[in-house]
């Protein structure tokens, strides 16, 4: 009985080694309501990131857009335990929902007069 390598004797684990590195699943928060958030962002493009020195992680916007209010908006810290985690939920859905560049935005940003 020989022992071949995996990757060039068997085609599933294969594709399921290429599946799982493409899927590869982050941190859950500690926080129900800020770890739904969370998957709307990714639902929505954003990169979350794990880690950092105070904050739980970090999320970056895909745009990255410096004319979508000034650029200020498209990295944004994720606390690990905040005061009101439902008021973070909320804020981290309304940052998402507000992006210039979101597609399911239903009213353009307007200027100002």
């Amino acid at each position: 009985m020989s022992i071949g390598c995996h990757l060039t004797t068997n085609d599933k684990i294969i594709i399921n080694t290429i599946e799982s590195e493409n899927c590869m699943a982050r941190k859950k928060h500690p926080n129900k309501d800020i770890d739904k958030a969370l998957e709307y962002a990714e639902k929505h493009g954003w990169r979350v990131e794990t880690g950092g020195s105070h904050a739980w992680g970090k999320m970056y916007c895909p745009y990255n857009d410096k004319e979508c209010r000034c650029g200020e908006f498209c990295i944004a810290s994720i606390w690990s335990s905040p005061r009101n985690a439902g008021n973070h939920a909320r804020q981290i859905r309304r940052l998402i929902n507000n992006c210039k560049n979101n597609p399911d935005k239903k009213f353009p940003h307007t200027k100002r007069d």
